[in-house]
């Protein structure tokens, strides 16, 4: 039973004779219409007009990066296909014919329809070796059209070397990848 001291009583809030005609209301939607009338139109006319994009947090089509002497830079560890969330990456490795790491990836695969583009296997790589790009515009007519295997990813690397797309993950030694002030740094902490 609740008793009389614990219950609430809300009273209705009086209410005016320019309130009960809604014409605040009305008015407060003209002036929020000709304020979004008048602002800096946003529209885009793609393919012609194409927004400006910030390179540094886009998460587009991955690239499997080179090393130094130009050798695909994964090492065949199974972290990236471990850590993906959408299971679209297939690795199988083999033997490496390089004296400087044990394994190499024989055959790599990433179902680009399958992946959400979450960027874990960017994260999860330890030498920063496969990374997301900035480019978005990727068109396949079949769906093996868009399962790009090892030679898909390295060309992705060709066409755009020039560019970091990501900030991180932090260096691990690969030229041309990797934050310089982070890479600094962590030489510095593993001199001493």
């Amino acid at each position: 039973m609740i008793r009389e001291q614990d219950l609430l009583v809300v009273k209705e809030p009086p209410v005016t004779a320019a309130e009960r005609a809604y014409l605040p209301e009305i008015l407060r939607g003209m002036i929020t219409t000709f304020r979004h009338l008048f602002h800096r139109k946003r529209t885009v006319q793609y393919p012609e007009e194409k927004a400006p994009q910030r390179i540094d947090n886009y998460r587009g089509l991955h690239r499997l990066n080179r090393d130094e002497q130009g050798r695909v830079a994964c090492v065949a560890c199974f972290m990236c296909s471990t850590a993906c969330p959408a299971n679209c990456i297939r690795i199988v490795a083999g033997e490496a014919p390089w004296p400087d790491r044990e394994k190499y990836p024989v055959e790599f695969e990433i179902d680009e329809l399958r992946c959400i583009y979450c960027g874990m296997c960017e994260y999860a790589c330890p030498v920063d070796a496969i990374e997301l790009t900035p480019l978005y515009h990727v068109v396949g007519r079949t769906r093996a059209d868009m399962i790009y295997d090892k030679e898909k990813l390295l060309d992705v690397y060709d066409q755009t070397q020039g560019i970091k797309p990501r900030k991180d993950p932090p260096i691990t030694g690969y030229a041309g990848t990797g934050h310089p002030d982070r890479c600094t740094r962590k030489l510095e902490q593993g001199r001493t």
